[in-house]
């Protein structure tokens, strides 16, 4: 969008727009809307900081009424814009006009009994964390890694997933709300046909009536999402993460198989499982031994160094049982009798062992220990993390290759403005020992050749899929280390893709690199966008090859 295209722009927008509403165009006020981790630098010209509902509609309205003049322009809705290494809120079309939802951050309890409640875009894992406790509501936040300043909404719409026990976020979202490109405001059928005033059943069951469309407005461009209702999980009485350590290398398939049988025998009791590796929790819990600016991979004598100061495994285990006293404690001896005499350690985080550490450091100063304080503090982070109380904990890897910023504890994170490079490689792999193992070495493979930490995490979905989250780790002030990480994403993609290994999400490059509107699937998807925006208003290539 050219500068005088967007101060006319701005100035129909002022006119029309609620005072609620407010029309940003000073680079002081677009400078969070041009910062990414991937190393794009967009010239964002306007932004609509909306204020109330009403205000959205009025905005797809200009657009649609001036698609065919001198300023035209498309609508990019951001809940947060907290989008980290997946483009971040940053859109794809020059033309593009950034919708922020943040300040639509209104919660409500529908039943805080059976633990409904309905958010709008703006509300945050730390703002739903916070109403919960000023109403004294037992419940658990669907949190991320990605941090307490991160959409709640925003996830689910991108079917993200956590290690709670509603693992699938948008699995447990039972409405959607919102406006289409031409203004109509939609729910479900079943909402329309409730006569009554509390509009419950909507509210509390998923597949509503007649066709289900809810899925069309994720991962999509099809409509502007004003809110959606959900289910959260209540606190259990009991709660018990568990930790089991591999020495070796070689045992990974012994890991991977007693993961396996957890969540098939102790399915409903255990949330997600994550089965890490002995460079990723270096990254958690060490410095680069390199220096954040070097591009350039941990050699095997610095990792056995760091694994031997910090005690860390060859692979770690992680997860959680949840439930009545009596059947968490049942399940901590399933867990022990799955695991025993595979590894080498088993951690309980309600362990007396852990009791006692905890009671000591305390007790000493605060500059002893240092190592086993940190250790402590990143485990007592992810404990939280499972409990349903968002932080930072996982933040931190942004900031690894970060030469110009420190991940203070604290301030709040935030790694596109704070300079961190960092892309995403999260591909889809079967609950097999062989193909898992030969997806290890895929990835060992290819990220050392352009100088990336070859760091692998598996998060169970189910028994019988993984997601494998490689966090491609660079500084972003080093064009070659961009340029670099970029090719060792596209080649851990289009490797992978023979395997059968594909990605469960994609950043706005890769769509148009990858989705080819010529197949039947998009081919589909296509004629639902042409029938829902003709004129191409809503986040133009997002999802959507060709629109």
């Amino acid at each position: 969008m050219a500068a005088n295209q967007a101060v006319a722009l701005a100035g129909l927008l002022k006119d029309k727009l609620s005072t609620a509403s407010r029309v940003l165009t000073s680079d002081a006020e677009l400078a969070p809307y041009q910062q990414s981790c991937e190393g794009h630098f967009e010239n964002t010209r306007l932004v609509v900081s909306i204020g109330q509902q009403q205000d959205i509609l009025t905005v797809l309205q200009l657009a649609s009424d001036y698609k065919n003049t001198q300023l035209p322009f498309s609508v990019h809705p951001i809940s947060t814009g907290k989008n980290w290494g997946y483009s971040s809120a940053r859109a794809n079309d020059q033309h593009a006009v950034i919708l922020d939802l943040s300040r639509l951050n209104r919660i409500t309890c529908d039943d805080q009994k059976l633990g409904l409640f309905t958010v709008e875009p703006g509300v945050t894992q730390q703002d739903l964390r916070q109403y919960l406790n000023r109403h004294q509501l037992k419940f658990m936040v669907p949190v991320t890694g990605a941090g307490p300043s991160c959409s709640i909404l925003g996830n689910a719409l991108e079917r993200g997933y956590g290690i709670t026990p509603y693992t699938d976020h948008f699995a447990a979202v039972n409405s959607i709300r919102g406006y289409l490109a031409d203004g109509t405001y939609f729910r479900s059928a079943v909402a329309e046909l409730d006569y009554s005033k509390d509009d419950f059943i909507d509210k509390t069951y998923k597949y509503g009536l007649g066709p289900y469309l809810d899925g069309l407005w994720t991962q999509s461009n099809l409509a502007v999402i004003s809110e959606i209702s959900l289910r959260l999980k209540a606190e259990p009485e009991a709660f018990s993460a568990f930790y089991l350590q591999f020495a070796n290398e070689h045992q990974f398939e012994q890991a991977q198989q007693i993961v396996f049988t957890i969540l098939q025998k102790l399915e409903g009791i255990v949330g997600s499982v994550n089965i890490m590796d002995q460079r990723r929790v270096i990254a958690m819990m060490a410095p680069n031994p390199n220096g954040p600016a070097a591009h350039q991979v941990m050699s095997v004598q610095q990792v056995t160094r760091l694994a031997k100061d910090y005690d860390i495994p060859a692979w770690t285990i992680a997860g959680t049982l949840y439930g009545q006293k009596s059947v968490v404690k049942a399940a901590r001896t399933e867990v022990k009798r799955f695991s025993a005499g595979h590894c080498s350690k088993i951690i309980f985080s309600d362990s007396l062992l852990i009791n006692i550490g905890r009671k000591l450091l305390q007790l000493l100063p605060s500059g002893m220990l240092s190592k086993q304080r940190k250790m402590l503090s990143s485990l007592d982070g992810g404990i939280e993390i499972m409990r349903g109380y968002p932080n930072q904990v996982a933040l931190p890897l942004a900031y690894w290759r970060n030469a110009q910023t420190e991940p203070a504890k604290n301030r709040m994170l935030n790694p596109a403005a704070d300079g961190c490079g960092l892309l995403w490689y999260a591909p889809l792999v079967p609950m097999r020992g062989e193909a898992m193992r030969r997806f290890i070495g895929h990835v060992r493979a290819i990220c050392p050749r352009y100088g990336i930490e070859p760091m692998i995490t598996f998060t169970s979905l189910k028994h019988d899929t993984v997601d494998s989250t490689i966090p491609i780790v660079f500084n972003l002030a080093d064009p070659d280390a961009v340029a670099q990480a970029r090719a060792c994403l596209d080649e851990l993609v289009s490797e992978g893709l023979k395997q059968g290994w594909v990605p469960y999400r994609l950043n706005l490059a890769q769509q148009a690199a990858l989705l080819d509107a010529k197949q039947p699937f998009w081919q589909i998807s296509g004629k639902i966008k042409q029938a829902l925006d003709p004129d191409n208003i809503i986040s133009p290539g997002r999802y959507q090859p060709g629109y």
